[in-house]
């Protein structure tokens, strides 16, 4: 047995006995916390082996969805964790509908077991999948054909995505000046059409082809040799830029040749009212959940200096329409004259203003306001105004219309299409910390790619940035 099968071997009995672990934990909320808060029947005297046949089920999809033979980023594992926990759920209870069981078997635990298992089974799975991977069991040898700015691009994606358990052991170049290098300490071979014995002599899985300049009949060529020598061949081509998620690819059997279907997904009327409908119900929770921190922070607000708790300014929304934009105040009554005042007495933060429309050391920012601010906690009036349909969860960032002008030129169209987002990909990608050029990249690069698993994940990503207040002012 190789290593790699020992490992998914592994994975697979620790899928087992976690959906145990899962499926028990479903029956102690049962049988000991809630009838404490509902009325329910008392619970037989079952253990969990009565359950036997839910084990198969859930097995099944795991199967199916490919989570013992496709390689994942972490957060497409996660969407498709949740994609078989969902499907397996709903299995149990169709073969309860179908087999007439339904009175025999509490639904409540199998409930429950899906219900936790959302937040629960990704967080042991991957874990559980990365120590798997560290000890080498779950880790595929990569050699990458191209040694240039795309070979490098590949190897930082692999090595800041460690789900992916892939290895670079070595890159392969025909150019001398570049041969016999190193890039992150990985060696530059020469003579890409060694790569067959490189291949068989290091015990290879996997080759990543990324050389977007090449030629098309080598390319070719080196993918019909290599097809049958590897697991799988990744091929990068030139086409950096255009729209990546919700991509399909379409297959010309009899021309031999295949086409990329680039979608429009915010053209879709489903979508929109997908999206309108996630906002609407997430930020009705949001404002549930957070209504009493929100009164506490204004009432902190209030109390520390003068003015209101919560102002607000205007902004440009989808359309190119107008609208007030709300956050709590984190700036003393005098904020403009202190502002004019560091500004007529100081280049760099002239600069700095210039460059980023922020200062890290703005002398017009209160107290609790640089808190509220370092941890974006200022923003969470905005509930209001997605609620309004001014705003949305996730989206663009909301800017003056001096910004627009300035800056988006060109790109305001795109990116202001769509409603302004309380967060949006700048947020989780450095924040404060971006070039005011790259969060406009951002902002179109989402506007491009959307879809309801991007804003899922935006928005959790968005929950870690906070907590550790990456790139906060």
């Amino acid at each position: 047995m190789t290593k790699k099968r020992l490992g998914i071997f592994l994975l697979f009995c620790m899928d087992m006995i976690s959906i145990i672990f899962l499926l028990q934990f479903a029956m102690v909320i049962r049988k000991n916390i809630l009838p404490y808060f509902f009325h329910f029947p008392e619970f037989p005297p079952i253990n969990f082996t009565f359950f036997w046949w839910v084990f198969p089920v859930w097995l099944f999809f795991f199967v199916y969805e490919g989570l013992y033979s496709k390689r994942l980023s972490f957060w497409d594992e996660v969407k498709v964790l949740w994609k078989a926990v969902f499907f397996s759920t709903l299995g149990v209870f169709t073969i309860l509908y179908l087999g007439k069981s339904g009175e025999k078997v509490s639904r409540t635990v199998l409930v429950l077991m899906g219900v936790i298992s959302f937040p629960l089974f990704p967080i042991i799975r991957i874990n559980v999948k990365r120590f798997l991977i560290w000890t080498g069991l779950l880790k595929s040898k990569v050699l990458i054909i191209g040694a240039g700015k795309t070979g490098k691009l590949i190897l930082h994606a692999f090595k800041k995505d460690k789900n992916f358990g892939l290895n670079v052991v070595g890159f392969l170049d025909d150019d001398p000046d570049k041969i016999g290098g190193k890039i992150d300490g990985i060696k530059i071979h020469g003579g890409v059409d060694k790569a067959q014995r490189y291949i068989g002599k290091s015990g290879i899985e996997d080759v990543v082809i990324a050389m977007p300049g090449c030629e098309k009949n080598k390319i070719i060529s080196l993918i019909n040799k290599l097809q049958y020598k590897t697991q799988n061949i990744l091929l990068i081509p030139d086409l950096f830029g255009i729209t990546v998620l919700g991509t399909n690819l379409q297959h010309f059997f009899q021309e031999q040749a295949i086409g990329l279907e680039v979608k429009n997904n915010l053209a879709r009327p489903l979508n929109l009212i997908i999206k309108k409908i996630f906002d609407v119900i997430g930020s009705l929770i949001l404002f549930i959940v957070l209504a009493a921190p929100m009164l506490i922070i204004a009432f902190i607000i209030r109390s520390g200096s003068k003015g209101p708790a919560i102002f607000s300014q205007e902004r440009i929304g989808k359309n190119d329409r107008p609208f007030r934009c709300y956050k709590f105040r984190t700036m003393y009554a005098d904020a403009e004259e202190r502002f004019n005042t560091l500004l007529g007495n100081n280049p760099g933060a002239q600069d700095e203003w210039r460059n980023n429309w922020k200062l890290k050391n703005d002398p017009r920012i209160t107290r609790i306001g640089g808190f509220l601010r370092s941890t974006s906690l200022d923003e969470l009036p905005q509930i209001f105004n997605v609620l309004k349909g001014d705003m949305s969860l996730v989206g663009p960032r909301p800017v003056t219309r001096r910004e627009i002008n300035e800056y988006y030129k060109d790109h305001a169209k795109l990116c202001f299409g769509v409603p302004p987002g309380i967060t949006g990909l700048w947020q989780v990608s450095g924040r404060s910390n971006t070039s005011y050029d790259y969060r406009i990249t951002l902002d179109s690069w989402y506007v491009r790619n959307w879809n309801l698993w991007l804003d899922i994940v935006i928005l959790l990503k968005t929950v870690r940035s906070v907590i550790k207040q990456e790139g906060a002012i």
